[in-house]
């Protein structure tokens, strides 16, 4: 670990004191990954509120996006001028995975309230899908499973049932060729971040829109998507079996899809760092400005920002989730139906 820390902090070239006046932006993914294109637009807009320093973009990416995330838990944080670009993937990891990082010992810069869409080919025989499989697709799975199988149902059978309906595909780990299968119709179901939506799935003509997650709320509920208003996992899941979802599937993919998606795109730095209420106060700015709003919005979609102390209480609420049985069920359905290796972190557990 302390060979990777090291590495990292040469190949960023970060230093305590080369970078008084600059910040530098840790993304753990490669170039060209769905964070790095949302922290591109969103500190194009943000520089505009901070002209007397400088915001850089560094990528640093490592085997399922955590390295750098560990690296910024046990090292680099400590610089004051490093901000983690976290994504929802480290909020999945975080959960069933022996990671080092621990979002408790950061401080909220700010998050965007974000969602994750859910389309499906035209052609998509719906008793016999096929979906890529990915850590950060369990969210996703679990409501597919919920939706295709109904109510009142043992997580061992959720698992027989999405085992049934759901072909869980290896192998598509590169974006753009998951991307191309779904087109090609290799995959019939397929899911973006808001802002990939809108570029590869919402303008295919021989796709449409399945379901979404819903928007985290302050009081811990989930809101439908005013940008797809009416396709809310728990609206369908309703409207098509004639009960709202609960239950303890319904609440392991409650805890789940809520750190991947509230913690989807997250500007964090350490507890305490001084520069902390400064990066705040311009993105706050940056939020209510039109036309960074307009910006964002064209691309991205229309989100709000959580910033700050309100961040922080993001953070709070979904740790409110994790209950006992919450994340041994999340381990069992990843174990049994997904085939992704997990582990019950009593730690978590309060």
């Amino acid at each position: 670990m302390k060979k990777l820390i090291a590495s990292i902090i040469l190949t960023l070239g970060i230093s305590g004191s080369a970078f008084a006046e600059t910040f530098t932006f840790v993304v753990p993914q490669k170039p060209g990954s769905g964070t790095t294109i949302w922290t591109e637009i969103v500190l194009k807009e943000l520089q505009r509120f901070l002209p007397e320093d400088t915001l850089k973009l560094r990528n640093f990416p490592g085997a399922r996006d955590i390295p750098a995330v560990n690296a910024f838990q046990n090292e680099l944080r400590f610089d004051d001028t490093i901000v983690m670009v976290s994504h929802g993937g480290n909020g999945v990891s975080f959960l069933p995975e022996d990671v080092d990082y621990n979002y408790a010992d950061w401080e909220s810069i700010g998050m965007m309230n974000l969602n994750i869409i859910v389309g499906k080919r035209l052609d998509a025989d719906m008793e016999n899908i096929i979906f890529a499989s990915k850590s950060g697709r369990v969210p996703d799975a679990m409501g597919m499973a919920m939706l295709l199988c109904g109510p009142d149902k043992t997580i061992d059978e959720y698992t027989a049932c999405f085992k049934e309906h759901v072909n869980w595909v290896p192998g598509f780990g590169n974006g753009g060729a998951r991307r191309l299968a779904f087109k090609r119709g290799e995959l019939t179901v397929d899911r973006e971040n808001p802002a990939a939506y809108k570029k590869h799935i919402g303008p295919n003509p021989d796709a449409e829109l399945w379901f979404h997650h819903g928007i985290l709320q302050a009081d811990g509920s989930h809101a439908d998507d005013p940008n797809y208003p009416g396709y809310q996992m728990e609206i369908l899941f309703e409207k098509k079996w004639g009960v709202a979802p609960s239950g303890p599937m319904y609440d392991a993919y409650k805890l789940v899809k809520s750190f991947r998606d509230s913690l989807q795109k997250a500007f964090w730095v350490n507890a305490g760092n001084p520069n902390a209420e400064k990066l705040q106060n311009a993105l706050m700015e940056m939020s209510k400005d039109p036309q960074a709003i307009k910006a964002i919005s064209k691309k991205v979609g229309n989100y709000g920002w959580i910033i700050g102390e309100a961040g922080n209480n993001q953070r709070d609420t979904l740790m409110s989730f994790i209950t006992e049985d919450s994340l041994k069920n999340l381990i069992k359905f990843s174990n049994d139906a997904l085939n992704i290796p997990a582990v019950y972190k009593e730690k978590l557990v309060k």
